[in-house]
């Protein structure tokens, strides 16, 4: 599993015309199969009536083979969805999207065109496709004394975590989220801040 990779930093549409027939290329930040389904109904409502809505995703970092998927939409098996995943399983960004809107222009591409007509606008696409740094982060719970809690957070701040939530009881529960790199700094700081009185067990 990749602690780090780079994902979309924004939308990008990419329109062409091959043999008569319109290409509308869509690629985007998409962490999970309801993202693209949402990107996917959007696109329908945008560009109603076409041929074709074909799509692929990878919805975790780029060398995952499970959270990923692709469609031909009716078009001849392998012929649009695989070939669309395999430009961006090629690409080496993670959580990331494409959608590809055909309309048909009475010309027939065959296999093989069509593979190229379904990849031509992701691999133009990619390489102008603004990109950020994703740190994969695991779900963390610390439980402190009320009089810890601004030395808690102020640990967590200085380690790029992230406060999902806080419960306030008897003590204080803490979840947030926490990057592996960070671990070890995580607890030599926290010894620091509270002479020693709280630690973390990580389980990830």
């Amino acid at each position: 599993m990749t602690e780090e990779f780079l994902i979309p930093a924004e939308e990008v549409e990419f329109e062409e015309e091959i043999k008569h027939s319109r290409f509308i290329s869509f690629v985007f930040h998409c962490d999970s199969e309801q993202k693209l389904k949402l990107v996917l109904t959007r696109v329908k409502q945008q560009y109603p009536g076409a041929s074709h809505y074909c799509y692929a995703f990878v919805a975790d970092d780029p060398s995952n083979l499970v959270a990923i998927g692709s469609s031909d939409d009716g078009e001849p098996a392998g012929s649009a969805g695989r070939p669309m995943l395999a430009c961006l399983q090629g690409a080496n960004i993670g959580e990331i999207g494409a959608v590809v809107v055909r309309y048909f222009g009475g010309t027939k591409l065959g296999v093989g065109g069509l593979v190229r007509a379904y990849s031509s606008g992701i691999k133009k696409v990619i390489p102008e496709l603004k990109t950020q740094l994703k740190t994969r982060r695991y779900p963390v719970k610390l439980t402190c004394d009320y009089a810890q809690l601004n030395d808690v957070e102020y640990v967590i701040t200085q380690c790029e975590g992230v406060i999902i939530d806080k419960q306030f009881a008897e003590s204080v529960t803490v979840e947030f989220e926490l990057a592996k790199a960070w671990q070890q700094k995580f607890n030599a700081l926290l010894a620091t801040q509270t002479q020693g009185a709280l630690q973390v067990k990580f389980t990830a």
